[in-house]
């Protein structure tokens, strides 16, 4: 059987540190391995992103320790966009992949294919996402994970583990991790199922997969203020009073989510689109009736009408 290491590998260890204090505003200050340079595999870096003080400890635990991390939390928190705006501050490989019902264990592991050779016609071993992150050594993040196939996300299950090797069985060969290779993953659930029917196409994960995660963390939706800040700054031509009245009938649909009163939730990407939409129509009624109003049910106008009423009279 061979064995492959990170002899193969095209990207170089890190050769710097940064501190979570000066990068990312933290309180707390630790030394975080990083590269001087980025490559082409690094996310481009978003000026306005603004950084949870526990979710991004958890990421850079991940990064420093090689923690396996899972971040979970509602959508349009940014759970996959805080894992990629971290690995661009520390100029870190990084690949983001989707997950959902039609991933297959050859789109993760490999399938064989055709190839010509000496002007003859092969077949080849053409390998997945999952062992060439592990050979090159790079941050993979598992995007929707409760979305994948329960049986198919099996394969990951060693690579769950720090030092956890692939074996590829239909090529004979194990696949040592190389020492940067990183391993994250986002969800909406904690592995239970969708406990509140918004999240419909995700799986129960199997407790003995979650348990091989060493960190799990929540990202809620963001402070009131540091909300109302990151809209202005994606749409400048609004008035910020305006934006102020749009973040707090946001934050009344969370609570009457809460109370069981609506069925789903605006979030900050939706906040943002209603902004956009308002550049565009200027009508500040209809276009949050087009990003928002017009995905929930018919019953629950009233009650939108009502928070509407409280935020703009």
């Amino acid at each position: 059987m061979t064995i492959l290491n990170q002899a193969t590998n095209p990207f170089l260890a890190p050769d710097t540190t940064c501190s979570s204090k000066d990068v990312f505003g933290l309180k707390k200050d630790i030394k975080v391995p990083a590269y001087t340079k980025p490559n082409d595999y690094v996310p481009a870096v978003d000026e306005m992103y603004r950084f949870d003080e526990a979710t991004t400890l958890s990421i850079l635990a991940g990064f420093k320790h090689n923690r396996r991390v899972l971040v979970q939390g509602y959508h349009g928190t940014g759970k996959s966009t805080h894992i990629e705006q971290v690995a661009a501050r520390l100029n870190w490989p990084c690949l983001r992949i989707n997950l959902d019902g039609h991933l297959t264990r050859m789109d993760l592991i490999g399938r064989d294919g055709i190839a010509i050779e000496n002007g003859k016609q092969v077949t080849v071993f053409k390998e997945g996402i999952l062992p060439w992150a592990l050979r090159v050594g790079c941050a993979l993040i598992l995007d929707e994970y409760d979305a994948g196939r329960p049986d198919v996300m099996f394969v990951i299950q060693r690579v769950l583990e720090a030092e956890g090797k692939l074996t590829l069985l239909d090529q004979n060969k194990i696949i040592t991790p190389h020492p940067v290779f990183r391993l994250f993953a986002t969800s909406n659930t904690v592995g239970l199922g969708d406990m509140t029917g918004m999240y419909h196409g995700t799986q129960q994960i199997n407790q003995g997969q979650m348990d091989r995660w060493n960190i799990v963390a929540t990202l809620n939706y963001l402070n009131k203020d540091v909300e109302v800040d990151i809209v202005a700054k994606k749409v400048p031509s609004i008035d910020k009073s305006i934006i102020k009245s749009m973040v707090s009938l946001a934050t009344l649909t969370r609570s009457g989510f809460a109370a069981g009163d609506l069925s789903t939730v605006m979030s900050p990407r939706t906040v943002i689109s209603w902004a956009e939409n308002h550049v565009i129509f200027d009508d500040l009624r209809h276009s949050f009736d087009l990003s928002f109003a017009n995905k929930c049910e018919e019953s629950e106008r009233v009650t939108l009408d009502e928070y509407y009423q409280r935020c703009f009279g």
